[in-house]
């Protein structure tokens, strides 16, 4: 998937995965699916999907009806460890080193 966003390119193709989530089945409207990627410049977004009652949903452009769809949201290095720490914790110090103890 490829996407354009504020005049940068954003492909996961050639960009880092990090982590991987999803939650529901296919057939729930409140199942989603994402991937956390970094490009090789650093930014970090996420790559998914969804239903109609999720963040990935779409107007259908009649009325209040919405539709699932997929896409690319770019996120700051804090949305990012924010995303990780809820949907792939076991994975966050792979990815931003290591935490000290509380």
């Amino acid at each position: 998937m490829k996407q354009v966003i504020d005049g940068k390119s954003y492909n996961t193709e050639t960009a880092k995965e990090l982590a991987h989530a999803s939650w529901g089945s296919p057939s729930d409207f409140h199942h989603w699916d994402e991937t956390l990627y970094r490009t090789r410049k650093g930014a970090f977004f996420i790559a998914g999907g969804g239903g109609p009652m999720t963040r990935w949903a779409r107007s259908t452009g009649n009325g209040n009806e919405r539709s699932g769809s997929t896409g690319i949201r770019v996120l700051s290095e804090d949305e990012a460890r924010e995303w990780i720490e809820r949907h792939a914790n076991d994975q966050y110090e792979a990815v931003f080193g290591p935490v000290p103890e509380a």
